[in-house]
C-alpha cells in the first residue's frame, strides 16, 4: 500500500485541482446576465432626462402618468424631471435587491434553481427588447425586477452545488465566478453605452438583450455540465412530499 509521502502525495493532485467545466458554464451565463443588467443601466438615466421623461414625449409612456401622480400624492409636491428620474432609479434599484428573497424561495420549494434562472433569464432578455419601445419602459422596468429575482440568486447556488461538502475547490469557484459579475459590468457600460450614444438608445438596449440571449444559449447548450438542482434531487429520490415545518423533533 503507497503511502501519501514523497511524489505519490501529488499523484491526484492535478486532476483535484481541477474546476468541473459546469463552473465555466456558470461563469460565463452569469456574465452576459451582468453585461445586459450593467449595460442597461448606464442607459437608464440618460435615457429617462434626455428623452422619455420629456414633456413632449412623456405621454406616450404607459403608465407615465398614474405613476407620477402617485410618486407626488406620496411627497406632496411635483417633480421635475431629473427628480422624477431619480426615483424611478432609485425604485427600480431597491426592488432589484429585494426580489431575490422571494426568487430564492421559489426555486426552492416549487421550481427548482435550472428552472428559475431559465425564467429569470427569459423575463430580462424580453424587457431589454421592451425597453427599446418607449411606450413600453414601465412594463419592460417590471419585467427586468422580477427577472432578477429569478436569475440572480439560483444561479449563485448552482455553483456550490457543482462541489461535494468540504471540498477545498468551492471557495476558489467563487472567486472564479465572481470575477465573471466583474468581467460584465466592466465592459457593459462601455459598449451599450457608447451604442446608445452614438446609435440611439434602442441599440444599447438591444445590444444588453442580445448580451442577455447569449448567456441564455450557453446556460440550455450547457446544461448537462450541471448538477442536479433541488427539485430534480427530490424528485429522484421519488420525495414528493410537501415541505414540513421545522420542529424540534424535525431538526434533530
Amino acid at each position: 500500500m503507497r503511502t501519501a509521502t514523497g511524489n505519490d502525495s501529488n499523484i491526484t493532485a492535478p486532476s483535484a485541482r481541477r474546476h468541473p467545466p459546469g463552473l465555466y458554464i456558470l461563469f460565463f451565463t452569469e456574465m452576459w446576465e451582468r453585461f445586459a443588467f450593467y449595460g442597461m443601466r448606464a442607459l437608464l438615466m440618460y435615457y429617462m432626462t434626455k428623452c422619455i421623461f420629456l414633456p413632449e414625449t412623456a405621454p406616450v409612456v404607459l403608465g407615465y402618468g398614474p405613476f407620477k401622480h402617485v410618486l407626488e400624492l406620496i411627497f406632496r409636491r411635483s417633480f421635475d424631471v431629473q427628480e422624477l428620474a431619480s426615483q424611478t432609479y432609485g425604485l427600480y434599484t431597491a426592488f432589484v435587491y429585494l426580489t431575490p428573497f422571494f426568487g430564492g424561495i421559489i426555486a426552492d420549494r416549487w421550481l427548482g434553481q435550472r428552472k428559475a434562472v431559465i425564467v429569470g433569464g427569459v423575463l430580462m432578455a424580453a424587457a431589454e427588447f421592451m425597453l427599446m419601445s418607449q411606450s413600453l419602459f414601465f412594463p419592460a422596468l417590471l419585467l427586468l425586477i422580477l427577472g432578477n429575482g429569478m436569475f440572480k440568486p439560483n444561479i449563485s447556488t448552482q455553483v456550490g452545488t457543482l462541489y461535494p461538502h468540504g471540498d477545498p475547490r468551492r471557495d476558489r469557484a467563487f472567486s472564479i465566478f465572481y470575477m465573471g459579475i466583474n468581467l460584465g459590468a466592466f465592459f457593459s457600460p462601455l459598449i451599450c453605452g457608447t451604442i446608445g450614444e452614438k446609435y440611439g438608445w434602442n441599440y444599447g438596449f438591444g445590444a444588453a438583450g442580445v448580451g442577455m440571449m447569449c448567456g441564455l444559449v450557453l446556460y440550455f447548450w450547457g446544461q448537462r455540465y450541471l448538477s442536479p438542482d433541488n427539485v430534480m434531487q427530490k424528485t429522484a429520490a421519488g420525495d414528493t412530499t410537501a415541505h414540513a415545518p421545522l420542529t424540534c423533533c424535525s431538526a434533530r
